[in-house]
């Protein structure tokens, strides 16, 4: 039985990437396809880590980080493996919660902006909790009419 083998371009079309994604994630030491010649030939060893390579990247994990994720088969015993990638995973994990409460916090800001300018564009005065919410916005709009009066007072 032949084992399954994989060119560039049947990767690429495969997981919607580039050849030039499958060459750059190889001079980076991700992938070590065979050679025939001038052409790669990947393995069903190297199609499993290109998948581990845009899974992890779709996480946000950095390329080193993946190499490492990648490189621990080389560590002794399966069991101490397992226990490492989990360790990992859940760092991410944790990493992409508090990415998206900032995330929603900043959300939140630009939603009282938008409101507080729209109180502004209807020619009312916003209610103090929405000035509150929207304390940048206030701050730049008085700052903004301080230097309007200050440039028509030197006029």
């Amino acid at each position: 039985m032949t084992a399954q083998t994989y060119s560039i371009s049947q990767l690429a079309a495969e997981f919607g990437i580039t050849p030039r994604a499958l060459r750059f994630y190889e001079d980076r030491g991700l992938l070590k396809p065979a050679r025939s010649g001038q052409n790669r030939v990947y393995s069903a060893a190297d199609r499993a880590r290109l998948a581990i390579i845009l899974r992890g990247k779709s996480v946000g994990f950095t390329l080193e980080e993946i190499r490492e994720l990648l490189d621990l088969d080389q560590l002794e015993g399966l069991k101490t493996q397992m226990r490492e990638a989990h360790r990992r995973l859940e760092q991410r994990i944790d990493d992409l919660k508090q990415r998206r409460k900032d995330i929603d916090a900043a959300i939140d800001e630009l939603k009282a902006g938008c409101e507080w300018l729209e109180t502004k564009l209807a020619d009312k005065e916003p209610p103090e909790e929405l000035k509150r919410s929207a304390r940048a916005f206030e701050a730049l709009a008085k700052a903004r009419l301080e230097s309007d009066l200050a440039t028509m007072g030197s006029n």
